[in-house]
């Protein structure tokens, strides 16, 4: 019995795969760049298995970021980046946050991104997104 438990645990860790993921892109608060945006890029796990942070940063002073990670996981993952920030909330506390589902044709398989997508420009005033393309 010991030995058929080992087996299955030994096969479950074995069918794991690493892959990972890539993105960039710019931030603007009206037409002023959003610097020092908290980003986070994360894989979603739905069911008992929790989410997984693969990276996370700040935007510099052009709002400009890049972000890549990636983990283990017996299915493809599901990447989300998470974007925390305080653009024309007058007063209010905390961060508000937009997530982006990031496209399945840009994971690798591997620890290290082969291909990155691009976000293009994200401006919070007008609730505007513009895709500029990918890389």
């Amino acid at each position: 019995m010991r030995c058929l438990i080992f087996l299955i645990v030994a096969g479950a860790a074995f069918a794991m795969r690493d892959q990972s993921i890539a993105v960039k892109g710019r931030l603007l608060c009206g037409p002023k760049a959003a610097s020092r945006v908290r980003v986070k890029l994360w894989e979603e796990d739905g069911g008992p298995d929790p989410d997984d942070l693969l990276d996370q940063g700040y935007t510099d002073h052009n709002g400009e970021f890049r972000l890549s990670g990636g983990t283990a996981e017996l299915t493809q993952i599901d990447p989300v980046l998470k974007v925390y920030h305080d653009c024309d909330d007058g007063i209010k506390p905390g961060s508000r946050k937009v997530k982006f589902r990031l496209p399945k044709s840009y994971i690798t398989n591997g620890k290290s991104p082969k291909k990155t997508f691009d976000i293009g420009r994200f401006q919070r005033r007008n609730c505007f997104v513009q895709f500029l393309g990918s890389t």
